[in-house]
């Protein structure tokens, strides 16, 4: 199945069904949980057309700071009201000192940070009652690194339980910026723990430099990873993102289409949703 990130932009299409068709949907937990009115009704009815998957913006994982429980009850709220099939959220930080930092910046790929991350990942599973997958994010500058960042992802994973998200996009742009092979890095990973996929585009802004945008058409020697990805992993959903600069509906869905011709290629015709 691949979906599409719901916007404001499109939602009259989405509810429509006609110039643009996924097979899900995905949006924040955090851009919805108070909303009520005209966009809380059209929340309704997109939920009433597809099945949804949440991604989340301010878990803040990496946080030395406690987990926001509060929030966490809000989000568990919001993912039984909705029937959310699948949860997921950045490894990552954003807050420090109860200061939201507005940006998903990279942890310290160090032992003492995968047990920190372990527990509170295992505290969010056990008070959600579900798994969650994590996302591997983009980043610029590794911080005070003691291994190796595939090490770090698997320790955490195996340790917590949880699943993981797999940007394809965002393996591309850290293996251009950090140069090293992004096919043995996506090797080193425990593909059996993949959950979920994204894709997206972004932008090259010098000859050294990615900057990950999700606002630009995917290219494709991204589409070309995500081709040999997945014949390495068993049949997930798979998200085109695209949070601005949103083109005319035929685009997108010239490129939902483009990411499920190469899924049925490697996959089997029915590829459900999976929790």
């Amino acid at each position: 199945m691949v979906g599409l990130g719901f916007r404001r932009d499109f939602a009259e299409e989405l509810i429509e069904g006609k110039l643009i068709t996924p097979d899900f949907v995905e949006f924040a937990p955090e851009n919805w949980m108070n909303m009520g009115g005209y966009w809380r009704k059209m929340l309704h009815k997109v939920v009433d057309k597809y099945p949804v998957l949440c991604h989340g913006l301010s878990l803040s994982i990496g946080s030395p700071d406690d987990l926001d429980m509060p929030f966490l009850q809000q989000v568990k709220d919001f993912l039984d009201e909705f029937q959310v099939q699948l949860y997921s959220e950045h490894l990552s930080y954003s807050k420090c000192d109860n200061a939201h930092l507005y940006d998903l910046l990279p942890i310290p790929f160090r032992k003492d940070a995968v047990q920190h991350i372990v527990q509170r990942i295992q505290t969010v599973q056990d008070f959600l009652q579900r798994p969650i997958a994590m996302e591997i994010v983009s980043y610029y500058t590794p911080v005070a690194a003691e291994m190796s960042e595939s090490a770090f992802i698997r320790d955490i994973v195996q340790q917590s339980g949880c699943k993981l998200l797999l940007d394809v996009n965002n393996i591309y742009v850290n293996a251009f910026n950090h140069q090293y092979d992004a096919k043995q890095f996506i090797q080193e990973l425990p593909l059996d723990r993949v959950a979920y996929i994204h894709m997206a585009g972004h932008e090259q802004v010098s000859d050294d430099l990615i900057i990950d945008t999700h606002g630009e058409a995917i290219i494709d020697p991204v589409y070309d990873l995500f081709d040999w990805t997945i014949q390495h992993i068993q049949p997930v959903p798979v998200l085109l993102e695209r949070d601005f600069n949103i083109p005319e509906m035929p685009a997108l869905q010239e490129e939902l289409s483009r990411l499920k011709q190469i899924c049925a290629k490697h996959w089997p015709a029915k590829n459900e949703l999976v929790a």
